[in-house]
């Protein structure tokens, strides 16, 4: 039914139409906004790291991601810049934001004269790097404390119990349930700042994202792509991807190695075999590979999918090198390695075992043999502690202690263990002998926060009841009356040397400390043997600090010899290891098998 107000309406509104407009005097009379309301955006540019979260969360596309900055670790450069002409306040980016850098002023008038130039880009602007009156404005729009749209806090890992993964060499990491797996996933905003730190560039986001929509089977392909040792890598990787992880600005960082081991823990049989179904068509073109540990591993899988034939000679008895001789099978169960050398041998790669390179063969027959060469042989000869008294029968390497494990060798410790040093083999052989019913003393020369050990291995020794003695200069060793070893050592005090240097161990003068052991244990770090370096066609490798010396692909002076690894480069782990024999293979396959113009 309709009433008289629905009538008498419109000629309201006619009645204005005789009026007098009038404006309103905007520029002249400021009318500032509420302290938190939703004006212009504000980006503290330094503590932003271009992660694009805020572009992605966007309804209205009304961000996008420009280079403001260069690209370093931890930050693509990239910086958001607002369209306002599509961009509605809602506040959604800020609230998105992993860092806390984008906020909101509460100005909301913006007024340009004389426009010279398209209307249509005078209010896009990149907050914090286009200088605007409001960007020091302390009032406007903040994320309200305790509300979040992130999940902070990465879902825990289960555990052995110390007291349980003391009393063998069991896999102490239990590994992710479906359930958790899926919930540790949901976490991860697929920004990829990760991939971009991670030394094999592995496609990080996208399998997650696999683990999320529970396509195992395709996760495990992406990981291939890039890494061919991924149950390995879950397990061991120093996951530097996590250190830069958008996520641990402001909460704890994706357990990204954590989600590689449970891809690999749930691939069956049929998703490998799957993998390695795709058709290869042999070369006519043959490659020696010197050493089986990561870098060789790589850069024969890569070699061996392109088409080419490959030998790899390892002196050892199994494939894996550090992997399996200088990582505790507690860490690293060593099914898990053999499981990833059968990919690579099932394609076709010939392995060489017990077969070491400058003695029981000559690099210049493999020089002579084969098209192209690629060496990474690791780091195996231990530094001795560089004291009186070091030569002692019952002071030992913490590699060889891990490799006898390995080996099933018979080890007699004694009761008390003191290992020197404060790097992940310092951890590993500390812990090892833990298992072996040793009381267990750390000895580092510098601080606790100096250690360059993963703090979960630092962590993890400490729940096993593991001693530390930090700030410890190791002095001389003696034979005491009864046949053990006395180990004097000295107290350190760090003393600064240069500005932004770490500071340095002084031994205080006068300090000298004493511990009793049945067996010192060194693990002061180690370096590579250049033994495969004999005859002629080696003459061309330089060596600069102990490194051989080769471009960014490990190609050498010597174009057809490529060097990857400890050897190489001073990281000194396994994913950067993986990474050179990838980048390695791809080179050599440029160099043997050019394109050709059509």
């Amino acid at each position: 039914m309709m009433r008289l107000q629905d009538i008498l309406s419109p000629f309201y509104v006619w009645k204005r139409a005789f009026e007098k407009p009038f404006s309103i005097a905007v520029l002249s009379a400021p009318r500032p906004g509420s302290p938190t309301y939703r004006g212009f955006h504000q980006n503290d540019i330094d503590k932003c790291i271009g992660c694009g979260t805020c572009a992605e969360i966007c309804q209205n596309v009304s961000i996008d991601m420009v280079p403001v900055k260069e690209a370093q670790d931890g930050d693509s450069g990239l910086r958001p810049r607002i369209d306002y002409g599509r961009c509605c306040w809602c506040a959604l980016c800020v609230d998105i934001c992993p860092t806390g850098s984008l906020t909101m002023s509460n100005a909301y008038t913006w007024v340009e004269e004389g426009l010279d130039r398209d209307v249509r880009e005078t209010y896009c602007y990149t907050p914090g790097a286009d200088p605007q009156p409001w960007d020091d404005e302390a009032l406007g729009y903040r994320k309200p404390e305790g509300y979040e749209l992130l999940h902070l806090e990465r879902v825990p890992m289960p555990h052995l119990a110390p007291g349980e993964r003391l009393n063998s060499f069991v896999e102490m990491v239990k590994g992710y349930s479906h359930e958790l797996a899926v919930q540790e996933a949901d976490r991860c905003i697929q920004c990829g700042i990760c991939t971009a730190t991670c030394p094999a560039h592995m496609n990080i986001p996208a399998y997650i994202k696999a683990i999320r929509e529970d396509k195992i089977a395709e996760g495990l392909k992406i990981l291939y792509e890039t890494n061919p040792l991924p149950g390995v890598c879950g397990r061991i990787c120093t996951r530097r991807c996590e250190d830069v992880c958008a996520l641990s600005h402001r909460g704890e960082a994706i357990s990204i190695r954590w989600l590689k081991r449970y891809l690999t823990d749930c691939a069956s049989a049929e998703d490998y075999k799957a993998l390695l179904e795709s058709e290869i068509k042999p070369l006519d073109r043959k490659i020696a590979i010197i050493g089986a540990g990561p870098g060789g591993l790589s850069a024969a899988y890569y070699l061996a999918g392109m088409g080419y034939a490959v030998e790899i000679f390892e002196q050892n008895a199994a494939a894996g090198g550090m992997l399996r001789y200088g990582i505790p099978e507690y860490r690293l169960p060593y099914t898990k390695l053999d499981q990833d050398v059968a990919q690579i041998a099932a394609l076709g790669v010939k392995f060489n075992y017990n077969a070491c390179i400058g003695r029981d063969l000559s690099f210049d027959d493999l020089y002579n043999r084969f098209d192209a060469v690629f060496v990474s042989v690791g780091m195996f000869e231990p530094y001795r502690i560089g004291i009186p008294g070091d030569d002692n029968a019952k002071v030992i390497s913490g590699l060889q202690l891990l490799s006898d494990v390995t080996n099933g060798v018979p080890v007699d410790l004694g009761r008390r263990v003191v290992v020197v040093g404060g790097g992940n083999v310092a951890m590993d052989a500390a812990r090892t002998a833990k298992r072996l019913g040793c009381e267990v003393t750390v000895l580092y020369r510098r601080r606790e926060v100096d250690m360059p050990a993963d703090v979960e291995e630092i962590e993890e020794a400490r729940e096993e009841s593991v001693n530390f003695i930090f700030q410890a200069i190791p002095l001389e060793i003696k034979t005491a009356d009864d046949g053990s070893l006395s180990f004097d050592w000295g107290k350190a005090e760090m003393v600064q040397q240069k500005p932004g240097e770490r500071p340095q161990p002084i031994l205080i003068e006068g300090s000298r400390e004493n511990i009793a052991a049945d067996t010192i244990i060194a693990a002061i770090g180690q370096g590579v043997n250049y033994l495969w370096m004999d005859g002629e066609a080696s003459a061309k490798i330089e060596l600069k600090k102990f490194r051989v010396q080769a471009d960014r692909w490990g190609r050498t002076a010597d174009t057809k010899i490529f060097i990857g690894g400890d050897m190489f480069n001073p990281t000194a782990d396994a994913i950067t290891a993986i990474a050179d024999g990838h980048r390695s293979a791809r080179a050599i396959d440029k160099m043997l098998n050019p394109p050709r113009e059509n």
